[in-house]
């Protein structure tokens, strides 16, 4: 058995997580792997270290510590080679890295003896269009934010969905979020919580001038676009599309992003067993 540790360094200040985790797994038999990048951190006993790329194929694992942050970040690559990644939390609030600092040896003991369950979690892809030309692409775990670049005022965003006119929303973005991202920038807009396993997208307004607008939740297979509009004197914006907080692509007055569920999704081990509303009245106590 081989697991993949990938370590957030401004959150596990000197790897010192890191460098115990490894240990206790070496100690257990388990093939420690860490990205090329990680050699250079000092003495780490009993792990390999390999290119980013050949790590994540080597690996029947995968295990994040840091935060959120730090599993979104690994989510692309373990989608794109099908690992399932376990989270360690070594912050605060934490709805996706589940495991935190007091608990890691315990939880290494569970991934080990296969004591966990897998979470399928929906992604969204992206596409952004000027006129009838794609400029760019890439894919979400957590949301996909059109917002404005540049100084602050309000930007015009018209909304599609299947191709129909929906409505346009006066404001400083929009979040268009997956259940698992439901729980990320979209609450702290005033969007509701999903639970993970729901098959929905939601789209939620960044700071709306208007006294009415709410989020909209739409069933999974809806493909919603979202249209960079004009300023307030007539002139053309600049705004940017960006994917999980990680990935920007500038856009202009005009410009489209086409987004619908994507056809692949990140597995969340799971080692608790509790339910989604358990957890929520964890992080709410």
């Amino acid at each position: 058995m081989s697991v993949l540790l990938i370590p957030n360094p401004t959150k596990d200040t000197g790897l010192a997580v890191t460098r115990q985790a490894a240990a206790v797994l070496a100690g257990l038999g388990v093939q420690v792997l860490m990205p090329q990048t990680f050699a250079g951190e000092g003495r780490l006993a009993g792990v390999q270290f390999l290119p980013e790329a050949d790590a994540y194929r080597a690996a029947d694992q995968v295990v994040t510590i840091g935060g959120d942050g730090t599993l979104l970040r690994a989510g692309l690559s373990c989608m794109r080679h099908g690992k399932p990644v376990l989270g360690v939390n070594l912050g605060h609030l934490g709805f996706l890295a589940e495991v935190d600092r007091q608990s890691v040896y315990q939880a290494l003991d569970k991934l080990i003896a296969d004591d966990y369950e897998i979470e399928e979690r929906m992604m969204l892809t992206g596409t952004v269009w000027h006129g009838d030309k794609i400029i760019g692409q890439d894919i979400a775990l957590n949301d996909i934010v059109i917002g404005r670049e540049g100084p602050l005022r309000v930007v015009r965003f018209k909304n599609y969905v299947n191709d129909v006119y929906l409505n346009s929303y006066n404001a400083d973005g929009i979040i268009i979020a997956t259940p698992t991202g439901s729980t990320g920038y979209s609450l702290s807009c005033g969007g509701p919580i999903v639970s993970p396993n729901a098959a929905m997208t939601l789209m939620t307004p960044i700071a709306p001038h208007t006294l009415n607008t709410r989020s909209i939740i739409f069933p999974e297979e809806d493909v919603i676009t979202v249209e960079l509009g004009e300023g307030r004197r007539q002139v053309q914006e600049q705004g940017l599309a960006s994917f999980d907080g990680d990935t920007e692509i500038p856009i202009v007055t005009g410009d489209r992003i086409v987004i619908q569920k994507a056809s692949a999704s990140v597995k969340i081990l799971k080692l608790n067993h509790l339910s989604f509303v358990e957890v929520l009245r964890q992080k709410m106590e």
